[in-house]
């Protein structure tokens, strides 16, 4: 997977046809790469960071919140936006984690990206492990009702794998953590 992709779509026009604090829906005029021509939506959004926090008991911190979207409650990993002008996302990370939970972290171990939603969607995902944390108070925004919930570290990756964890961030960054657990001493 090199530098020198040339996509095979070409884009012709664009025009924005919606926009909001968190999102940018934009239309495309194209040629699609059968050559004809078609249009494609892209909704933009802002780079968005999730955080696996481990305690020393091997407990994660998962937040509840209702998501309203889906029309449900979600059990997740904190997760969220970057803030204009974010290029930092290490910090995005912490300010994220402090802000849903009230976590503060000593050692911070990135875990790679995740492209969310990719035919559709710019949103990537920056994903962190978060050990030696510290309690504080947390500071949720208006738009969230968030319970946070503690779980043995190997149940969350059961929840992952079981669906009773849907949310993708979190499904990839705990499948991560447990994948790099289980690789021998030396090995990348």
């Amino acid at each position: 997977m090199g530098s020198a992709e040339v996509s095979p779509w070409r884009r012709l026009a664009s025009r924005v046809v919606y926009r909001n604090e968190w999102i940018t829906v934009r239309e495309d005029e194209v040629a699609r790469p059968d050559g004809r021509p078609g249009s494609y939506g892209v909704v933009e959004v802002r780079p968005s960071v999730g955080v696996v926090a481990v305690d020393p008991a091997d407990r994660v911190a998962l937040v509840r919140q209702w998501r309203y979207t889906h029309s449900k409650m979600s059990l997740e990993i904190p997760t969220g936006a970057s803030e204009d002008g974010d290029t930092d996302m290490a910090a995005a990370a912490r300010r994220e984690l402090a802000e849903e939970t009230g976590l503060r972290a000593r050692s911070w171990q990135p875990l790679g990206t995740v492209d969310n939603c990719n035919g559709v969607t710019t949103d990537v995902a920056h994903l962190f492990l978060a050990e030696g944390l510290a309690a504080g108070t947390s500071a949720p925004e208006g738009t969230e009702a968030i319970e946070v919930v503690w779980c043995p570290f190997q149940e969350a990756v059961r929840y992952a794998l079981t669906g009773d964890i849907t949310e993708s961030v979190s499904v990839a960054a705990l499948l991560k953590v447990a994948a790099l657990r289980n690789q021998p001493a030396g090995r990348d």
